[in-house]
């Protein structure tokens, strides 16, 4: 098993009135280190991309990695640097390793807008660094820190500087190193630019404390929520099928909850982010964990409020209606 930790930068538009919907972040550097099973670095991969959609280097990004649009000039289409770092990965067993949620996302989008074949035909485990380290060193492990902030913690040496691609991946492949318990690496995350196409695609996976199921497509939200997979709870330590307390809702339309209790084990919480792909098709992440009754009776105010802000809204169009009613009789 070979670790491939990489880091992208990437460009986009000044002017939002002239982004390409389909290309919003163009990749402009690839930076790579490969580790083996034994976390030894074995290989390096470092190249610059010559721009294709974005001529001019956005305001923000160009402070950020003291570059200028003339250096990338020199560099390869993005095909053609993209074809040398697959090959440099090669076909053995790999995992891809990264600072934060983003770059596979973003390195197969860019894939897809120049039309080369997908890195898989559905989601992409891979181990987010960033996140393996708030689950070992802190209290609360929704807490994100910077790279450099962990480099510091670790007191791991700054050889190079940061914030370009190939220190940042450089830098990442040694907290990964650091930090290895293989207990740790189970907590995989997944990326889903390419969702699952069919059920038997769909993933069903369980952690240490709680299970996320990651839907195939739908044509629509209120598809996905036809579907009994998806609107279902069960109880990830005795399987049953439990009923519910509250059922889903939502305040925003994009993230539902739900709780329910088990005799067993106590209550649970259920989180749907409602998600869609480039193509406008739908699919859904659910998780289910386990909660203490507190945080239960804090879902069930929650939808209290929620109910009473939807019935205050209908109320508030009511007279609209009848007012257009009667102007249209």
């Amino acid at each position: 098993m070979n670790y491939i930790v990489f880091d992208l930068e990437w460009n986009q538009s000044n002017d939002e009135k002239h982004a390409v919907s389909s290309l919003p972040f163009e990749v402009i550097e690839i930076g790579a280190v490969k580790y083996s099973g034994e976390r030894e670095q074995i290989g390096e991969f470092h190249e610059l991309i010559r721009p294709q959609v974005y001529r001019e280097m956005h305001h923000i990004t160009g402070r950020l990695l003291h570059m200028k649009i003339e250096e990338l000039r020199s560099g390869g289409a993005f095909p053609e640097v993209m074809g040398r770092f697959l090959d440099w990965i090669g076909e053995e067993e790999k995992l891809f390793c990264t600072w934060g949620m983003m770059d596979l996302t973003e390195l197969q989008r860019n894939m897809k807008y120049y039309g080369m074949e997908p890195l898989a035909k559905g989601p992409i485990p891979f181990l987010d660094v960033q996140k393996l380290y708030s689950i070992a060193y802190e209290e609360d492990r929704k807490q994100r820190r910077s790279l450099e902030y962990v480099i510091d913690e670790l007191q791991i040496p700054k050889d190079i500087p940061f914030h370009r691609a190939f220190s940042d991946a450089y830098y990442t492949g040694k907290v990964l190193a650091r930090i290895y318990d293989p207990k740790l690496f189970k907590n995989l995350s997944y990326d889903v630019y390419h969702p699952p196409t069919s059920r038997e695609g769909e993933l069903k996976l369980q952690f240490e404390n709680y299970v996320k199921y990651i839907s195939r497509e739908f044509d629509s939200k209120e598809e996905a929520f036809a579907d009994p997979e998806v609107v279902s709870t069960k109880c990830y330590l005795c399987r049953r099928n439990l009923k519910k307390l509250v059922k889903w809702f939502s305040a925003n339309g994009r993230q539902y909850y739900c709780t329910a209790y088990c005799e067993k084990h106590g209550y649970l919480k259920g989180k749907i982010r409602v998600r869609q792909t480039d193509e406008g098709k739908t699919y859904i992440v659910k998780t289910v964990k386990l909660i203490p009754e507190e945080e239960a009776k804090g879902i069930i105010r929650h939808e209290q409020h929620a109910r009473e802000l939807r019935r205050q809204h209908r109320a508030r169009k009511r007279p609209r209606q009848r007012t257009q009613k009667t102007a249209e009789e």
